[in-house]
């Protein structure tokens, strides 16, 4: 048996499209903030009287097209470990699930650790983010902390599809993420994969898509190099503009905001306009992240607080790796 932590992590420049769906391949690289007030703590334990997997999600019994998934997950683990025993998996998200605050990335990521712990497989950082790719996309990223850089690859196997930490130790410290949940943190309308899928298939601007996001990574990974704040929140923020506006136009259209969404973002740029380090993001559902500063970070999040339609907020500091903890942890 094995617990492990992990932080979701919210994506600057974003994750949008496969190359290969069964193996999890990313059509494009990404660069995120892993965050340290979004996590999730998982349990493993492999047990030879089980019959089949378990999973409790939140102390009550996983729905089981996610139990599902966790299953597929925990067979690449036991091939790897040469096991073939079932596991019982507890889970608990302390943030709102499948609701566009990437609960997946720290999911896989804690599964991965602890599966892999639980399995007797002792495993570095590398192979650790191939292996949470293979259950979640985002998940390769919050294997680490900090600002992580996730590679695309080119190899058909996806050995080189894996994520990196890079050292940018004093911008980390400083910068936080509010994170403005807009209706409730309700499970959202269309998942990622599915999304992702019916974009790259109908929409008209996904190849202008594709064709951005090289260059939003070699911007902002310049931007972090040079410590500067305000030329990474600029780039995240257009970049997410650009990931919504291609599900926006496929056919039928995918749209995750509603009438809050667009009012947190015109305050974002009233912050802005007003002299606080603010810059948006969103990912796949309603809610609206905002890139600030460790000064601004209060006054942001009031104002994000006073949006109709904002139904919680939380201030968020550069999240740590996933990693092992003793059981019953939070």
């Amino acid at each position: 048996m094995a617990t492990a932590r992990a932080c979701a992590n919210i994506a600057l420049v974003k994750y949008w499209g496969k190359r290969d769906a069964a193996l999890n391949l990313p059509a494009a690289g990404s660069l995120s903030l892993t965050l340290d007030a979004l996590t999730t703590v998982t349990t493993v334990r492999f047990d030879d009287g089980l019959a089949d997997d378990q999973m409790r999600l939140g102390g009550a019994p996983a729905p089981a097209a996610m139990l599902g998934r966790a299953s597929v997950f925990l067979d690449r683990v036991r091939a790897l470990a040469g096991i073939t025993s079932r596991a019982s998996i507890d889970t608990i998200n302390h943030f709102p699930t499948a609701s566009g605050l990437a609960s997946s990335a720290s999911g896989f990521a804690a599964l991965a650790v602890a599966a892999s712990r639980a399995a007797g497989l002792d495993l570095d950082d590398a192979a650790l983010s191939r292996l949470s790719r293979l259950g979640s996309g985002s998940a390769a990223r919050s294997i680490f902390g900090g600002f992580v850089r996730m590679d695309a690859g080119t190899r058909a196997d996806g050995e080189d599809a894996v994520a990196r930490p890079i050292d940018t130790a004093a911008l980390a410290a400083r910068v936080r993420m509010i994170v403005a949940e807009v209706g409730g943190g309700a499970v959202k309308s269309h998942g990622s994969r599915d999304a992702m899928e019916h974009c790259a298939e109908t929409s008209p601007l996904y190849a202008g898509w594709l064709a951005v996001v090289p260059r939003d990574l070699v911007a902002a990974e310049d931007a972090l190099a040079r410590d500067d704040l305000a030329a990474l929140g600029e780039i995240a923020e257009a970049n997410a503009l650009a990931m919504h506006a291609s599900a926006i136009a496929a056919r039928p259209a995918i749209i995750y905001w509603q009438p809050a969404t667009l009012a947190a973002l015109a305050e974002v740029r009233a912050l802005r306009a007003a002299g606080r380090a603010a810059w948006a993001t969103m990912d796949a559902g309603p809610h609206v992240k905002v890139l600030t500063t460790s000064d601004d970070a209060v006054a942001v999040a009031q104002a994000m607080a006073a949006v109709a339609g904002v139904t919680a907020v939380t201030i968020a500091a550069a999240g740590g790796p996933a990693e092992i903890v003793p059981a019953g942890a939070a």
